[in-house]
């Protein structure tokens, strides 16, 4: 039997966070590449970054074909677009002078899938590349991560709109993560919330 789900947020009715959702408005194109996995996982923060910035497209796919229309509105938009994945070539974003108005490409998944998103969409690398400077662990304590500089996609959007747009407050994303993150801490046996529990 299926778990009746709240009607605006489509959490599960008894982790409804509603209450925890302020919308904002942004400048920044914000579009998501999803591994088909992460579509049903409960612990998804891209559903979250949604609900607080409506604006935001989410794209499920693995291949080119996925992100045919993709592609082609990207090489008809005027704006500068920005990957927004680490390696030798990325620039630190918090170093770069953008415009006023730019898309971000995110690859949502674990660092293996969104390794695998890049191999298999190499058009995406003709986009130049950003990465984010962290100061300070993810606070998305609730799922697992094989490298300490993993952030959820929500904190990684969060902290490219604070490095594109400075007067951007992104307090409702971080608010919503940690709302999530404190119901799903909640709903777990003792035992098992001592393990996440830094």
């Amino acid at each position: 039997m299926t778990r009746p789900s709240c009607p605006k947020c489509h959490y599960p009715l008894k982790a409804c966070l509603c209450k925890s959702i302020e919308q904002i408005e942004v400048m920044t194109e914000i579009i998501v590449l999803q591994d088909p996995s992460e579509v049903g996982h409960a612990k998804n923060s891209v559903r979250l970054l949604s609900l607080v910035i409506p604006r935001t497209q989410v794209i499920v796919g693995e291949g080119p074909d996925d992100f045919a229309q993709l592609q082609q509105y990207l090489e008809a938009s005027k704006k500068p677009v920005f990957l927004v994945y680490p390696s030798d070539e990325s620039q630190n974003a918090a170093e770069v002078d953008f415009a006023e108005d730019v898309i971000i490409l995110l690859l949502d998944g674990t660092w293996r899938k969104a390794y695998k998103l890049l191999q298999l969409n190499p058009w995406l690398q003709k986009y130049p590349a950003l990465h984010l400077d962290l100061e300070s662990a993810s606070n998305y304590t609730i799922r697992k991560a094989s490298r300490s500089d993993s952030l959820s996609t929500l904190e990684a959007a969060a902290m490219m709109l604070k490095a594109i747009e400075p007067s951007v407050e992104v307090t409702p994303l971080t608010k919503a993560l940690g709302a999530m993150v404190e119901q799903r801490l909640n709903s777990m046996p003792a035992e098992i919330r001592k393990r996440y529990k830094k």
